[in-house]
C-alpha cells in the first residue's frame, strides 16, 4: 500500500539539506580555506572542461535557429523577429537548459558517485570523528563550484551562440557585424539576461545537492555507488525541466 508519508519525508529531508548547504556556504567563505582547493578544482572540472562541447554546441544551435529561421521568416518579410528569436532561443529558453543537461551528464554522476565512494570508504565518518562538518567541506563547495561554472558556462554559451549565428547569417545576407550585434543589443533586454541567470543559479542548486544527497544515501554495499550516480542523473533531469517549464511560464505571467 503506498504511503504518502514516505515521499512527503523524502522532500523536507532535502529542503532541511539545501538549507543546511545555504548556511554553510557562509562559514566557507570565512572559514573553509582547507576546502578551496575543492572549489576551484569543481569549476576546473564542470567549467573549465566543459568548454569544448559547449563551444560546438552553442556554435551549432546558432546555425541551427539561423538556417532554419532565415529563410522561413524572409517568405513572411518578418527579418527582424530573427533576432528576438535567437535571444529566446539561445539566451533565455533553449541556453540554460542545454548547459544544465551538459552538466548534469558530467558533474552530477562524477560528484555523487565520487561523495558514495566517501561514504562506502568511511572516509565521511573519519572526517567527523576529528570534528570536520561533512557538509561544510564536501557539500558547500561542490554546490558553489557547480553553481558558479553553470552561470558562467551560460554566458559563454550564449555569446558563441549569437556569435555562431553571425557566421551562419553571411551565408545569407550580408548583414554588417555592426548591424547585427546592433540589432541583438536593440532586441535584448534585461529581463532576458535576468531570467537567463535565474535559470543557471536554480539550475546550479538543483543539481549539485540532488548529486550530493545522493551520493550521502549509500549505505554499506559498493554497487550502491553506480546506482547513486544514475538517481542523481534521472532526479536533477526531471527537476530541471520541471523548474525551467516553471520559470518560463513565470517570466510570461509576470511580463
Amino acid at each position: 500500500m503506498w504511503n504518502p508519508i514516505v515521499p512527503l519525508r523524502g522532500i523536507f529531508y532535502d529542503l532541511g539539506f539545501f538549507a543546511k548547504t545555504l548556511k554553510g556556504v557562509g562559514f566557507f567563505i570565512r572559514h573553509s580555506q582547507a576546502s578551496f582547493k575543492i572549489l576551484i578544482m569543481q569549476i576546473l572540472f564542470t567549467f573549465v572542461h566543459a568548454l569544448g562541447i559547449t563551444t560546438l554546441l552553442a556554435l551549432a544551435i546558432g546555425a541551427a535557429v539561423n538556417i532554419i529561421g532565415v529563410p522561413f521568416l524572409t517568405m513572411l518579410n518578418q527579418q527582424q523577429l530573427m533576432y528576438t528569436l535567437l535571444i529566446v532561443i539561445i539566451t533565455r529558453e533553449l541556453g540554460p537548459l542545454l548547459i544544465a543537461f551538459i552538466v548534469i551528464a558530467r558533474s552530477a554522476t562524477a560528484i555523487a558517485t565520487e561523495i558514495a565512494g566517501m561514504v562506502i570508504s568511511h572516509e565521511v565518518e573519519a572526517y567527523i570523528s576529528v570534528g570536520v562538518n561533512p557538509i561544510e567541506h564536501l557539500a558547500v563547495p561542490r554546490f558553489l563550484g557547480v553553481t558558479i561554472s553553470l552561470v558562467l558556462l551560460n554566458v559563454y554559451f550564449s555569446i558563441f551562440g549569437l556569435a555562431g549565428s553571425y557566421i551562419v547569417a553571411q551565408l545569407f545576407s550580408s548583414t554588417s557585424m555592426e548591424y547585427y550585434f546592433t540589432s541583438l543589443l536593440q532586441y535584448l533586454t534585461i529581463q532576458d539576461i535576468l531570467m537567463s541567470i535565474i535559470k543557471s543559479i536554480a539550475f546550479g542548486a538543483i543539481i549539485s545537492i540532488v548529486a550530493i544527497i545522493k551520493g550521502f544515501s549509500v549505505e554499506r554495499a559498493t554497487t550502491e555507488v553506480p546506482v547513486a550516480g544514475l538517481k542523481a542523473v534521472s532526479s536533477a533531469f526531471a527537476l530541471c525541466i520541471v523548474v525551467n517549464v516553471l520559470l518560463s511560464a513565470l517570466y510570461y505571467v509576470v511580463l
